[in-house]
């Protein structure tokens, strides 16, 4: 019985050793095949990073030249603008060195600041503002409707004639030797007193509430403050204070 168990045993074992070997041919092919494996990963991995770094090599040189554009755009736009200046600066030379640098520019055109339109709006209501009052005052008989008439023409005018005096100021129609020539001081004497005569009738109607009153002050106010302004208007055209004067110059 020993006898047989140990014959069993060694065949057992004998097959084992049969499974668990591996013959040296395959054990070669399977490291050749490794090998070849390796080679080509390598080989693959060295031909994905040219392509990357050409890749980077046509991005960067895209961007290169795009600031190359870009700077020689620049540089002729710094040209144009150095002409300019050297242009502006010898004009302003020939300006200094003129014999009459203290006269107004060749043209008379200017533009008035808005300071001296504020200025001119105020003293105008002040002007206006006791005509007005003594308008009122004789054909209503009442210091008090006078009084009232006087200040609304006063705080709602003064807006106006601000306004229109900017938008007057936009257009060099009329505008002579550095002043306004008759015939616009004329037509905005005109312009404003179809505003002031309606708005007068408005609020001396609502003041004295007597339609008769009220259209005895506009129609006076008319005939008076029309004249009035247009001799106003020519004295300030002779003022040189707020005037600003564009010098003519085509780049």
């Amino acid at each position: 019985m020993n006898r047989i168990m140990y014959i069993v045993s060694l065949i057992w074992l004998s097959q084992a050793t049969a499974f668990s070997t591996v013959p040296p041919r395959m054990t070669m092919m399977a490291s050749s095949s490794v090998t070849k494996k390796n080679w080509f990963s390598v080989f693959s991995s060295s031909k994905d990073s040219e392509l990357s770094r050409d890749g980077v090599m046509r991005q960067l040189e895209k961007q290169e030249a795009d600031l190359q554009k870009r700077r020689l755009a620049a540089m002729e736009e710094l040209s144009k603008y150095e002409a300019n200046l050297e242009a502006l600066q010898s004009k302003k030379a020939e300006y200094m060195a003129s014999s009459q640098i203290a006269e107004p520019p060749a043209g008379g055109s200017f533009s008035e600041t808005a300071l001296r339109s504020v200025v001119k709006s105020f003293c105008w209501r002040i002007v206006a503002g006791s005509v007005t009052f003594i308008t009122t005052l004789q054909f209503s008989g009442s210091l008090q409707t006078a009084l009232k008439v006087v200040a609304s023409d006063f705080f709602s005018k003064s807006v106006t004639m601000f306004i229109g005096e900017r938008l007057m100021n936009k257009s060099q129609v009329g505008r002579k030797k550095g002043s306004d020539d008759a015939g616009r001081s004329l037509a905005k004497a005109l312009i404003w007193r179809l505003f002031a005569i309606v708005n007068t009738l408005a609020v001396a109607i609502f003041v004295s509430h007597d339609l008769s009153i009220a259209g005895k002050i506009a129609s006076t106010d008319a005939v008076f403050k029309t004249a009035l302004m247009y001799f106003y208007e020519r004295v300030w055209a002779r003022v040189e204070w707020g005037k600003e004067y564009i010098v003519e110059f085509t780049i």
